[in-house]
Parts: C-alpha cells; sequence; structure tokens
C-alpha cells in the first residue's frame, strides 16, 4: 500500500484547487442566492479536463482513474459544493455513455460532452420509483428503428438545460431485466420538463422533472443491449457514490478550516475558543472522521477502477461514510460559529444546505447500509 499521491495526481489536485479558488469559490454565494448554473465556469472546468474526468482520451476525455476523481471533486467541492456534485453528475452520465456505447455512439455524443458545450443528465428516480428504482414505470416501446417513449423522471439535475438524457426505461419484463438506457436529446418532440424544484440546496443546477410523452428516440440512441439499462445505471452508481462522497468530504474541509481559523480569534469570557478543550477535542475528532472517510473512499475508488468483487460494496460503505461525516462535520462547525454560522452572510449554512441531500441521492445511506449488508450475508 503507497498512501502517498502520484506526482500526477498532485498536479491534478493542485489544477482543481486552484480553479476552486479562484473560479468558484467567490461566484458561489451569487449562484446560490440567484440561483444560477454557472455555465461559463462549467466551460472553463472542461477546458481543464474535467468534463469527461474518466472518458477515453480518444473522444476528448481525461482517461483519469476513479481515485483521480476524488481527489479532484474533494477540490471543487471547496469552491462551491453544488456546482461540483452537478460536474459529478455530468460524468457520470458521460461514462456510461462511454463505457457501454458503441464506437459512433461514442464518437457523436461525447466530444461536446467532454468540453461542456453539451451538458448531459442522469435519469433514473420517478415520481413512484425512489429507493425501488428497479420498479420504474416509464416504458419504451420498440416501434420500427424507434423508441417510443411515455412516462417522467423525477428530481433530475440539469433537468430543462441539459442537451442529453440518459434515460432508463422499461422495454420488457417487471424488475431489472426488463430496463434498458436510451439518450434521449433535447429538442426532441414529446420530451417536456416540470417547473424548476425550489430547494434546500444545490441551487447552482437546475432540478426539474423531465416528461416523455410519446417521444420518438431512434434505436440507435440505445446504450448496450436491450435489457442490460439497470446494470449500466448501478454501475454508473458506484462512480457517482464515489464522487458525492468526494464532494461531502470537501465541504466539510473547507467549513473545519474556517471553523479553526475563526477558533483563533474568537474570545469568549476573555479566552480563545482554541483554547477551550471541549472544543480542541472536536475539532480533533472532525479532522479525524474525516481522515477515517477519505481514506474509505480511496480505497473504495482503486477497488471500483479495479473492478474488484467486492468494489460495488466499499462504494457504498465510503459513500454512507463520507455523506454522514461530511454533514456532521459541517453541522459541528455551524455550531462553533454560533450564531455567525447561521448567517448568510458566511458560508457555512450553504454548504450545510449543500451537504444535505448527499445522504439522499445516489442511493440513500439506508440503501448504501442494504447493499452492504446483503453482500456480508449472501450465501
Amino acid at each position: 500500500m503507497d498512501f502517498d499521491l502520484t506526482d500526477d495526481q498532485r498536479a491534478f489536485q493542485s489544477t482543481a484547487r486552484a480553479f476552486a479558488h479562484d473560479e468558484m469559490m467567490p461566484h458561489a454565494k451569487d449562484w446560490d442566492e440567484g440561483e444560477i448554473f454557472p455555465v461559463a465556469a462549467l466551460r472553463k472546468a472542461a477546458e481543464l479536463g474535467f468534463g469527461g474526468i474518466y472518458v477515453k482520451d480518444d473522444v476528448g476525455g481525461s482517461a483519469l482513474t476513479r481515485l483521480d476523481a476524488a481527489i479532484i471533486f474533494e477540490e471543487l467541492a471547496q469552491g462551491c459544493t453544488s456546482t461540483a456534485a452537478y460536474i459529478s453528475i455530468h460524468n457520470m452520465a458521460a461514462w456510461m455513455i462511454d463505457a457501454f456505447g458503441n464506437d459512433d455512439q461514442r464518437r457523436r455524443f461525447l466530444p461536446k460532452l467532454c468540453t461542456m458545450e453539451h451538458f448531459a443528465s442522469y435519469c433514473l428516480t420517478e415520481p413512484g420509483a425512489g429507493s425501488d428504482a428497479a420498479s420504474l414505470a416509464t416504458k419504451a416501446r420498440r416501434d420500427g428503428d424507434t423508441y417510443v417513449l411515455d412516462g417522467a423522471k423525477a428530481f433530475i439535475s440539469g433537468g430543462g438545460r441539459s442537451d442529453i438524457y440518459v434515460v432508463m426505461a422499461r422495454t420488457g419484463e417487471g424488475g431489472p431485466r426488463g430496463i434498458s438506457c436510451i439518450v434521449v436529446e433535447n429538442g426532441t418532440p414529446g420530451l417536456s420538463f416540470g417547473a424548476q424544484e425550489k430547494k434546500l440546496g444545490w441551487k447552482s443546477q437546475p432540478t426539474a422533472m423531465v416528461m416523455f410523452e410519446n417521444c420518438r428516440v431512434p434505436v440507435a440512441n440505445r446504450i448496450g443491449a436491450e435489457g442490460q439499462g439497470f446494470k449500466i445505471a448501478m454501475a454508473g452508481l458506484d462512480g457517482g457514490r464515489l464522487n458525492i462522497g468526494a464532494c461531502s468530504l470537501g465541504g466539510a474541509q473547507f467549513c473545519l478550516d474556517r471553523t479553526i481559523d475563526y477558533m483563533k480569534e474568537r474570545k469568549q469570557f476573555g479566552t480563545r475558543l482554541a483554547d477551550f478543550q471541549a472544543l480542541q477535542f472536536r475539532v480533533a475528532d472532525y479532522a479525524t472522521e474525516l481522515d477515517a472517510a477519505r481514506l474509505l473512499l480511496h480505497r473504495a475508488a482503486h477497488a471500483v477502477t479495479n473492478g474488484e468483487c467486492h468494489g460495488t460494496r466499499l462504494a457504498a460503505q465510503a459513500k454512507r461514510l463520507a455523506t454522514d461525516v461530511g454533514f456532521e462535520v459541517v453541522n459541528g462547525c455551524l455550531q462553533l460559529h454560533g450564531g455567525y454560522g447561521y448567517l448568510r452572510d458566511h458560508p457555512i449554512e450553504r454548504v450545510l444546505r449543500d451537504v444535505r441531500v448527499h445522504q439522499i441521492l445516489e442511493g440513500t445511506n439506508e440503501v448504501m447500509r442494504l447493499i452492504v449488508s446483503r453482500a456480508m450475508l449472501a450465501n
């Protein structure tokens, strides 16, 4: 085991850190308050290779590993957790096309996704199918050389703004084996969107219902074979869980660093907060928990990259731990700031709102426990 980052990884980390500091951090408050989708900043991120982090380089991707991505997303999340999370979702959708699409599909869709000239959304969740994703009801009926889609997807990041929607739809029997993966391009007749959702956090990325009504899509847009869609969706989520865990760690590290600085300056009862032993113990625990979660996340990223048999379980463990720890640390940092932490003039309340949803999406943390326990108790 080698716990040191490689020279290349240190370079990615430094590049992402500088981008987060210069291009995201100064604008994050305005993006949040104005519910602004920062297209220009996203495309600048893509110029650094962050639009297709683990997409192959023959179509413009960076061809990096899941560990490289985790390092990058932790840094980006310190600039703006919400925007970093959207970049993660975009990367997940692009990777699914890269990993399971044919050469024509890869060359049609991925170059513009890697530059973020086009944006991508991942469409699995439905109004009646959340944690029980295999029960999804959106149908794709074969009609010659097209599929006719009818149904709706809920809570879709990029909904109404993305150019590419990677959709899981039912082409066959009930359950996971009847689901296929189909790319629906924006502007396709029969594709429409609900109103933008009003959310607690993640305000720099649009979120809306995506609806299909007699929506005709070429069979040539199906990714993989019929019935392979659920497998593709779950493979995408292994990486998405790692990324969202990294975003939680980044948001929490940002808050902890600011809190330590605050504790060195703030005085009560004539004493710096940094000199109260009870508070010293709290930040010591926060640092320890973040390091532990980071190590598990990096271990899981290595397993997913190398196709280890326990990769899915480790990704679930890492996502559960990193997102729970991330929220707890941010919440604790807000408490240590007292009333100032609750004000919108300070960034911690924004990070708190952004990281809270990480315990819900990419599979709730209750479902993560289900994945882990099933793997442990199998056979």
